[in-house]
């Protein structure tokens, strides 16, 4: 199972909370996918190969550098929360990943993630990704309140939490582009993008 996460600028400790979280509920070993900038690679080196091996022999993991390979890098770093647009890419740069689990730093696992990926055998020939609103409560989610562009549904779709076939989505022609990363912050890249 693989899980991807994207950590920048003071989001070191959470981001190891959530790995651990994952670690310590899953039932199937994890390959993690840490995107960070180059700072805080060792830092996380470090702290991985801190864990007691009760917690490492559940998991092995890489660190990429944040890269944006389609226009301005700055633009995108301040699109979403820090870096969190590096998500849209990750179809270009994981080739050899079939299908992931991406989470913002922020989340916490209280149930195994095996629970999450059995979700993927559920999806039909078309299905690409699977996301949960943005809140249940129309009226008083973020996206009916300040949203002031279009967005999925009545609520719009939480893009913190992403079940992704990449293989799907590469399959499908998928290009990164400006407007698609303003199209997630929308909740539009689930509309758009993957029900090509």
């Amino acid at each position: 199972m693989h899980l991807a996460v994207v950590a920048c600028g003071d989001r070191l400790e959470e981001t190891l909370i959530m790995l651990k979280s994952a670690v310590l509920f899953s039932n199937r070993r994890l390959c993690f996918h840490i995107f960070s900038e180059d700072s805080l690679k060792p830092e996380f080196n470090k702290k991985l190969q801190e864990w007691p091996s009760s917690y490492t022999k559940k998991f092995e993991y890489n660190i990429y550098p944040i890269t944006f390979s389609v226009g301005n890098a700055q633009e995108w770093k301040k699109l979403f929360k820090p870096c969190a647009a590096q998500r849209l890419f990750l179809p270009v740069i994981l080739k050899d990943v079939d299908s992931l689990l991406y989470v913002d730093t922020d989340v916490l696992f209280l149930r195994p993630i095996d629970d999450i990926w059995h979700i993927l055998k559920e999806f039909n020939s078309t299905q690409l990704a699977a996301m949960a609103p943005e809140h249940e409560i129309p009226k008083i989610g973020w996206y009916s309140r300040f949203a002031r562009h279009p967005y999925y549904g009545t609520t719009g779709v939480n893009s913190g939490v992403m079940l992704m076939n990449l293989t799907r989505i590469r399959n499908t022609q998928f290009r990164v582009r400006r407007n698609a990363a303003v199209a997630v912050a929308s909740g539009l890249w689930v509309f758009h993008i993957f029900t090509v």
